[in-house]
């Protein structure tokens, strides 16, 4: 009879396999170290978009002089919205809020690979990281502007 240590290893070796097979090594790799992951110290700026799914993705913004110094993100979702909140985080930091102000989940898909990095059914997370990010910079936009008014 095999141990519990060679039950759970054999488990962990079946979840790596599958997906691997359904987001490829480099996802598989975003989906185990998940970076960004997280709300940096210095973000000031927070945006979070919820799918038909179910699924939210907060999106965390630390902006300084228009442009995004530092991103984070969580996820309450699948694996597919952890990686694409990921990327949505990494593709923002440095950036300015101006070209942030055209991002898509194209972008996001196109950080990962391409169409083909996410199942099918689950591209619409590199929306929902999309339009998370975009609802963070809504958020540094709308702070700025009552921040003029004050002014």
């Amino acid at each position: 009879m095999p141990s519990f240590d060679d039950i759970v290893n054999e488990l962990q070796e079946k979840i790596n396999e599958e997906t691997i097979e359904a987001y490829g090594q480099e996802g598989f790799e975003r989906w185990r170290n998940q970076p960004y992951r997280g709300e940096p110290s210095g973000a000031d700026y927070e945006g979070s978009s919820t799918g038909g799914c179910g699924d939210t993705i907060w999106i965390y913004l630390d902006i300084k002089n228009d442009v995004v110094v530092d991103a984070g993100f969580a996820t309450d979702g699948c694996g597919s919205s952890s990686i694409s909140g990921s990327m949505a985080a990494e593709l923002a930091v440095g950036k300015s809020c101006e070209e942030l102000a055209a991002f898509t989940g194209e972008n996001v898909l196109e950080g990962l690979g391409g169409s083909s990095c996410l199942p099918e059914d689950d591209q619409h997370c590199a929306w929902l990281a999309a339009n998370a990010l975009l609802d963070a910079l809504g958020c540094y936009y709308r702070k700025m502007a009552a921040q003029n008014k004050q002014d």
